[in-house]
């Protein structure tokens, strides 16, 4: 006995149908077919069970929905155990992998694999929870540091197994993220332009975004899919533009950016805009500016951040200039392990970090947390058991929003976004999880999982797997495999044009402080094409 455990009633339950019928995958069809009986077994105190019945259990389960209902069906949480076997059948792998990587390196990107990490020269192992805690995840680590790479470990708390910590207040990581950038537009790019030929054939910096006139001056409005044959348009003509700021309460920068004609309309490039959010100086351009690295009231400063980060300025700068010189001479070696940030505004923070890597040209360097094609966990849960819900999206938009998302619910913009091609599956019948996550779908039959509101404690993998391969013959045919979308020539992005993004003031990188969040924020559900 040991291994797992199980819902005392419900195995009770599940070996008398079984008695009876001699074969799991029926008995299990028989004992959820009863849905009222079933329903009442379920419940009470678990109970050790060994592992080939816990193995067959949940088998039997998972092949008869994948027969009978759908493969889709059957939910696993990437970090679980059997996500690997569901992804197998088809299922859904549920991954809490943000939407920002594919935004900004295009959703069929190359993530690096622990090995990967050997070979990087700069490792950033940023956020909550991050991998470095993982001890599948230590050796590559370890390796790395006797090759003479450079760890850096950006969180809350100090953490283990790197060169450097720094430890930054929660929620504020974004604010650390556009300091650096900050530095690194000034000196890799406007002091030396060590970056110029990256940028100019794999990122959209050099392509022009036409203004619209608002309020005396100018804002962002679309793409106009051309390059403007360099990185910039300054020497000409310059125009006030008005952009968000969020650390102070909505409110808005007035700084100017270089502009060309366009027919009836002005434009600038996406590289003078970035230079304009960042704060990045130069002669004659109107608007308010920061003073330079020790600024502290105008974004986005090394000392700017300090206030709300808590790490020193000089340290900042110290981390930016590193990865700058490092991605230089290497070839662009250097990796940002993501960790978890617990923040309504997650996402701007992990648009922030990918930044970095896109102006230094390390496009290969955002470590995945989950399947690139996996169902994005929250919406899913949102989807199918929070119901229907209260919220107005329109009310984080930024000043001067067009109004498009005035009234919307989260959950009417999470079911527009499916139906433009967000990935997504029907409620699940048998969902694993390894750890709590509620609210939890309704018409779970089988919840696999940690704590005592689950029906079965997670089974040995590998038992399971082969009880599938036993009980699936003539039932379930394998899922076809599915080629990784290519991103060979594709530009990666610093502006994400797209409509919720424009008006949410977060179509370009900014900080956003902790605070209100959505259930469902819009702008984690964009998919750009």
């Amino acid at each position: 006995m040991g291994g797992s455990q199980v819902n005392q009633a419900l195995v009770r339950l599940y070996f008398e149908v079984k008695d009876g019928l001699r074969d799991p995958v029926a008995a299990w069809a028989k004992l959820t077919g009863n849905s009222e009986v079933y329903r009442r077994a379920r419940g009470g105190r678990r109970v050790p069970l060994d592992d080939g019945t816990a193995a067959e259990l949940t088998a039997a389960a998972i092949v008869h929905t994948v027969a009978e209902h759908g493969a889709d069906r059957v939910a696993a949480l990437s970090t679980s155990p059997l996500a690997a076997l569901v992804g197998e059948l088809g299922g859904a792998v549920l991954t809490e992998q943000p939407s920002a990587s594919a935004q900004m390196l295009g959703p069929g990107f190359h993530a690096p694999e622990g090995d990967d990490w050997t070979r990087a020269a700069h490792v950033m192992l940023w956020g909550e929870n991050n991998r470095l805690a993982r001890p599948a995840d230590t050796p590559w680590v370890i390796a790395g540091r006797y090759k003479g790479q450079k760890v850096v470990a950006i969180g809350p708390h100090p953490t283990r197994l790197s060169d450097e910590t720094l430890v930054v207040r929660p929620g504020t990581d974004g604010a650390l993220a556009m300091a650096m950038g900050h530095v690194l537009l000034k000196e890799f790019y406007l002091d030396r332009a060590v970056f110029a030929g990256h940028a100019m054939e794999r990122t959209d910096l050099p392509l022009l975004v036409r203004l619209r006139e608002r309020g005396g001056a100018f804002v962002t409005g679309g793409g106009l899919g051309q390059s403007a044959g360099g990185l910039s348009v300054y020497g000409g003509d310059a125009v006030e533009v008005l952009l968000p700021r969020f650390d102070d309460g909505p409110g808005l920068l007035r700084r100017g950016v270089p502009v060309v004609r366009d027919g009836e309309h002005l434009a600038t490039t996406v590289f003078d805009l970035l230079l304009a959010v960042y704060g990045v100086a130069r002669d004659g351009l109107p608007g308010c500016w920061p003073g330079g690295y020790d600024d502290r009231c105008e974004p986005y400063t090394p000392a700017w951040q300090e206030a709300f980060t808590g790490v020193p300025a000089a340290r900042t700068i110290k981390i930016a200039r590193e990865l700058g010189t490092t991605a230089g001479r290497t070839g662009g070696r250097c990796v940002i392990v993501p960790g978890r940030l617990e923040t309504s505004h997650a996402d701007t923070a992990y648009r922030a970090m990918l930044a970095l890597l896109v102006l230094v040209g390390c496009g290969r360097g955002w470590v995945r947390q989950g399947p690139a094609d996996g169902v994005p966990l929250v919406p899913y849960l949102c989807l199918h058991a929070c119901g229907e819900d209260g919220t107005n999206v329109g009310r984080l938009c930024w000043p001067l929003a067009d109004g498009v998302l005035s009234g919307r619910s989260s959950r009417s913009m999470l079911l527009e976004a499916v139906s433009d091609g967000l990935p997504m599956a029907p409620s699940p019948r048998v969902l694993a999880i390894p750890r709590p996550i509620y609210p939890l779908p309704p018409d779970v039959e089988l919840l696999i999982g940690p704590d005592d509101r689950c029906d079965l404690a997670p089974p040995d993998a590998h038992l399971v797997a082969d009880a599938v391969a036993k009980l699936a013959l003539d039932r379930v045919e394998p899922a076809p495999a599915e080629a990784e979308a290519p991103s060979a020539g594709e530009r990666m992005r610093l502006l994400l044009d797209h409509p919720w993004m424009h008006e949410y003031g977060e179509a370009l990188p900014t900080y956003r402080p902790p605070g209100p969040g959505l259930p469902v924020k819009p702008t984690q559900l964009i998919l750009l094409r």
